[in-house]
């Protein structure tokens, strides 16, 4: 997943293996090192059977190597593909009339498409994709060095677990975690609940030991031991498909929806009320179009020229899209006219006013959404007690009260997303 086959040694475990077995051999590797070309070019003189590819527009970077180029250098031999590079070349083309939808995506601080560190970080190019956007999001993407400094620590200490999902994602939002709140190194201020699953054992054996004193502090107070478990993690679950059946029965229509709800309690709620017409989807989670690329890329050649003026006081027109944009690495928000578009309530930026400081504010230390609430207004809860739940790239991570008291007002719902910084519940002080 991040590249890290050789061409000589896939070359040596190809002929290996070949000796040993008839069944087909099938080589996935991404580009993110730079080898991935080599790699399967000597696998492919190794007698490989499979070698897994993209077209070209959506290749290299962290992606697959293109097939076009393998597809040529292998013409006339006797491993042929048999491909029509002219046929390649046309849907090359038409790919690329849709590739501006998915610029945002790429790691755009540097020049080079290839990662020479990836030997030393080790990060698969998906996991590296979500790290990027992560950072992105919190208005921290100069922190991704240091992030993939600090990885191969966090990794150890979670008992080298394999970089891939869902430890990858388990080990890529704690290393950003520590990166963005840890006063010192390894201190593991705060720890995702994926993290303390994976120190109770419900991800299996590790590698290797979990280094003690962060399993300790994962699995203080945590609610099904503090003490590791080392039986089969599966024995420990109960059966919980005929709650998800009876919770859903007047949303869920077949069983694929209710796999959906139990894998994603929160967000597979939402997307059956939106698949059922129950709700509208919201704006921000329907596709972009080509129009709105467009509009972008205006925007962005408009802010590096200069020429976006100062917002005028004058009223806004009713029919407005909200776009994010990154120029240099520098975050705009921007809002364009679109007769076209459904009326859009704007943004409403956040003000920063005293109540935000107040010790009993609850801020949203990420961008997120809310998964759970675990005390209501009028509850008493203490300090450093978890209120509430908030998911952000795949990963729980839960809030503690900040003060004792009595919780005032809650904010939002379960199911909306969050910005960093964003006032989630007010909390009065006990006296």
């Amino acid at each position: 997943m991040a590249g890290l086959v050789a061409p000589y040694d896939v070359y040596n475990l190809i002929v290996a293996l070949k000796k040993q077995t008839d069944i087909p051999i099938h080589l996935h590797t991404h580009f993110t090192s730079g080898m991935a070309d080599l790699a399967m070019l000597k696998a492919v003189e190794a007698g490989v059977d499979v070698i897994d590819t993209c077209m070209a527009p959506y290749a290299y970077r962290t992606s697959h190597p293109a097939v076009e180029p393998l597809v040529i250098s292998l013409m006339g031999t006797n491993r042929d593909s048999g491909f029509d590079v002219e046929k390649l070349a046309a849907i090359g083309k038409e790919m690329e009339k849709y590739t501006p939808k998915y610029m945002h995506y790429l790691n755009n601080t540097k020049l080079s498409v290839i990662d020479t560190n990836v030997i030393l970080h080790q990060t698969p190019g998906g996991m590296l994709s979500n790290l990027v956007n992560q950072l992105k999001a919190m208005d921290s993407l100069d922190k991704l060095d240091e992030v993939f400094e600090t990885l191969p620590q966090v990794r150890k200490d979670l008992g080298m677990v394999p970089l891939v999902t869902p430890t990858s994602q388990i080990v890529g939002i704690q290393t950003v975690n520590n990166v963005l709140f840890d006063e010192k190194p390894g201190e593991y201020a705060k720890i995702t609940e994926q993290v303390k699953d994976l120190c109770y054992g419900l991800y299996g054996k590790t590698t290797r030991p979990i280094d003690p004193e962060v399993q300790a502090k994962a699995l203080k107070n945590y609610p099904r031991g503090e003490e590791p478990i080392s039986c089969r993690p599966g024995d420990l679950l109960e059966p919980e498909l005929a709650k998800i059946q009876a919770d859903l029965k007047d949303l869920a229509k077949d069983i694929d929806d209710e796999v959906l709800c139990a894998l994603y309690p929160v967000t597979g709620k939402r997307f059956l009320k939106w698949k059922y017409g129950l709700a509208e989807v919201p704006e921000d989670v329907k596709p972009k179009t080509m129009e709105q690329v467009k509009a972008e890329q205006e925007l962005v050649a408009k802010a590096l020229g200069g020429k976006l003026s100062e917002k005028s006081e004058r009223e806004k027109p009713a029919n407005l899209r909200q776009f994010d944009i990154y120029v240099d690495g520098e975050y705009f928000n921007v809002e364009v006219a679109d007769p076209n578009a459904a009326a859009v309530p704007a943004r409403k930026k956040r003000e920063k006013s005293a109540a935000d400081a107040a010790p009993g504010s609850v801020l949203a230390p990420i961008p997120g959404m809310i998964a759970e609430y675990k005390v209501k207004v009028g509850d008493e809860v203490k300090q450093g007690e978890t209120i509430l739940v908030l998911e952000a790239m795949k990963m729980f991570n839960n809030l503690d009260a900040p003060t004792s008291g009595t919780v005032k007002e809650i904010k939002h719902d379960v199911g909306d997303s969050v910005g960093k910084g964003e006032l989630l519940m007010v909390i009065e002080p006990e006296e």
